[in-house]
């Protein structure tokens, strides 16, 4: 089982925001499990959270930006993909301002903060979406495509064509996410041209400066254009290299731009908040088509986890008998409502039931239709669930379990003789002091039948 991390203590940087200008502070802070990656904008009052998602995805222009509310982050992507290519599931990211300082237009700062104070496990199960069939997106405007593909891992492939002489087709490919640090992190933004003269004109990337921003020349530079580049940058003299970007930098490799637009994608999918076990394919990415992506990616998942059954192969030997679970459990015929215990963690355990017409309930829950009662469900569920609880003790005969709250019921299909319940629960928080807070579901005939939030306390027999 692959737990979810989080960084051990918080750590700020202070830097200048591209597009504002504005001087910025961002503090990096653990955060609990499940939480996933959360801005909080400390200069506004009640510091409101925008969370990593991608329905809060407003537009992409120059970067993509957030807005919950009215609040906006902007240029979130090269935080997001140092936080997941540092493999860290939760954090919290304080920032004063609406933009993340842009540093040197890479992760790499953001890595090197990351690995500064650490990275810890978290006492929970890290969540993944296994993909199983190809799923894409393309933009129909400009040929852009991203698709994900089934795979063990989570792998990127980024291919670029910009269709210019300085800069042509360049492909980058990540394998394994533990390289990002080393081959990914640094690759620095870049931009045409063309493309910085209008976004000067309009007051965009106010703190731009020629260490934080790769300038490929793809057209023949006016005296007019280059004294507004001079004053821009803060430079007495620009000039254009012999492989066509601007001065004052060197490329780090021969396919940076690739490479950064890769540093892209992982920041953008990092908004479908969950880790993705599949091989994605972007060409010609962008972060409209990477957002657009992500937003379809995060509705299927939504839907398929919604309808999600899992499976267990029933014909494999029990982690459990009834013989076992009697050894743990103080219920007893007819109240021993689970026949098998199929698996079990430290978060997590799966029980089983066969139903049949000889249950004692069924004399009189109806006498001419058969129907298990609610009632039993959440109890057979929480016996499931005392399993696990009582397992964290050494004597688990000395110990009874007692209801404290059942929130959250949902009966969604009759359970019938000669159906076979199973039962999944899952910590929702680590037990302590013997309290144990779960969520539980109960599946038969391939769907979900009920499910419940669950309560209980175990206590030593008087």
């Amino acid at each position: 089982m692959v737990k979810q991390k989080t960084i051990k203590s918080e750590i700020s940087l202070t830097g200048v925001g591209l597009h504002t200008g504005k001087e910025v502070k961002m503090t990096f802070k653990p955060a609990p499990i499940n939480n996933g990656f959360t801005f909080v904008r400390v200069d506004l009052e009640g510091s409101p959270i925008i969370e990593a998602d991608a329905n809060y995805v407003v537009n992409t222009q120059r970067g993509t930006n957030l807005e919950k509310l009215g609040v906006k982050i902007q240029t979130s992507e090269h935080v997001l993909a140092a936080f997941v290519g540092c493999d860290v599931d939760n954090a919290i990211i304080e920032l004063n301002e609406s933009e993340p300082p842009i540093m040197d237009g890479s992760s790499k700062y953001f890595v090197e903060a990351i690995e500064k104070v650490g990275v810890e496990e978290q006492e929970a199960e890290r969540k993944y979406y296994v993909v199983k069939e190809v799923i894409s997106f393309t933009d129909e405007a400009t040929g852009s495509e991203i698709l994900v593909m089934p795979s063990e891992d989570y792998q990127v492939t980024a291919m670029v064509d910009f269709g210019t002489k300085v800069l042509g087709t360049q492909n980058a490919t990540l394998k394994n996410l533990s390289d990002f640090k080393t081959e990914i992190a640094n690759c620095r933004t870049f931009s045409f041209l063309h493309e910085l003269e209008s976004l000067l004109d309009n007051g965009l990337i106010k703190g731009g400066d020629l260490n934080n921003a790769i300038v490929y020349v793809d057209k023949e530079i006016s005296p007019n254009t280059m004294e507004n580049l001079k004053k821009a940058f803060g430079k007495e003299t620009i000039a254009v290299k012999e492989n066509g970007i601007l001065d004052n930098l060197t490329l780090h490799y021969p396919n940076e731009a690739a490479r950064h637009k890769l540093l892209d994608v992982i920041g953008d999918l990092a908004l479908v908040g969950i880790r993705i076990k599949g091989k994605v394919i972007a060409n010609k990415p962008g972060h409209f088509v990477n957002t657009q992506f992500a937003k379809k990616l995060s509705k299927i998942i939504k839907i398929e986890q919604k309808n999600y059954v899992p499976t267990y192969d029933l014909n494999l030997p029990p982690l459990m008998d009834i013989h076992q679970i009697m050894n743990i459990l103080p219920h007893r015929p007819p109240f021993l409502l689970i026949d098998r215990i199929i698996e079990m963690s430290e978060t997590h355990v799966v029980g089983m039931k066969n139903v049949t017409m000889n249950e004692n309930f069924f004399v009189g829950h109806f006498p001419d239709a058969p129907v298990m009662p609610g009632v039993l469900i959440v109890e057979a569920m929480a016996q499931s669930g005392g399993i696990l609880v009582l397992s964290t003790v050494p004597d688990p005969e000395n110990y009874l379990t007692y209801f404290m709250k059942i929130d959250n019921v949902k009966f969604k299909y009759k359970v019938l003789p000669g159906d076979t319940l199973i039962f999944k629960c899952d910590l929702i928080s680590p037990i302590r002091r013997g309290i144990c807070h779960m969520q539980a579901n109960a599946y038969a005939n391939g769907r979900l039948v009920a499910e419940a939030e669950l309560m209980a306390q175990i206590a030593k027999k008087q």
